[in-house]
């Protein structure tokens, strides 16, 4: 890893999902979370202020960036009183049991990793037939005038921001990875560039 992408960018993205447009997506989303939780790409650890502790046995934590982890760390994120195990994998390389996991939370990650399809079949295995898959991630928006600007856009954004890409169109991702979404809330969030800040949230679960 380069010295931007594990020193600079952390900085950049952790300002970026702390803005209260964002932490308001996931207060949505983070408090549905039970029992065993995959946390995939927690970054800098916001979530953690959001879990229900006293409904949570643990949280096993991915994010593959050292940077993000040392921001988590320096922050003062994680509690030495919450159960949370980092994972030293990436979702699409991870080790666990098949159907072992409750609730598999994604918040502003999906858009970041490189193989869609393989991340979110590592999800289905391990996540167990009556588990949650809670999200909330931005991505395509429905206006051809904006998808435009974010196809344009995409070569130069991904570079500047991680591999973050600004095209997925996140229902049709988990559906195709053999998820049945019981729940879906689309919209723009509050003074973003309507580029990057079309969102997707809500629920799935194993079709």
């Amino acid at each position: 890893m380069g010295f931007y992408s594990e020193w600079i960018l952390p900085k950049l993205i952790d300002r970026a999902c702390c803005r209260p447009e964002m932490m308001e997506v996931r207060r949505e989303v983070v408090p549905q979370a039970r029992g065993v939780v995959l946390e995939v790409g927690v970054g800098s650890g916001l979530n953690f202020a959001l879990y229900p502790w006293s409904n949570i046995e643990k949280v096993l934590a991915v994010e593959p960036s050292a940077g993000m982890r040392r921001r988590a760390e320096r922050k003062g994120r994680i509690k030495t009183s919450e159960p949370v195990e980092w994972l030293p994998t990436t979702i699409e390389s991870i080790e666990l049991p098949v159907d072992s996991v409750d609730t598999v939370v994604l918040t502003f990650t999906l858009c970041s990793i490189r193989d869609v399809e393989v991340a979110l079949g590592s999800v289905r295995k391990v996540l167990k037939p009556e588990g949650k898959l809670l999200f909330c991630e931005h991505g395509l928006a429905p206006e051809p005038s904006v998808q435009r600007w974010q196809t344009a856009l995409n070569p130069i954004w991904r570079c500047v921001a991680g591999g973050c890409q600004l095209t997925r169109a996140v229902d049709r991702c988990l559906t195709a990875a053999g998820f049945e979404i019981q729940e879906l809330n689309c919209r723009y969030l509050d003074h973003l560039p309507r580029f990057a800040g079309y969102v997707y949230s809500g629920w799935a679960q194993k079709s």
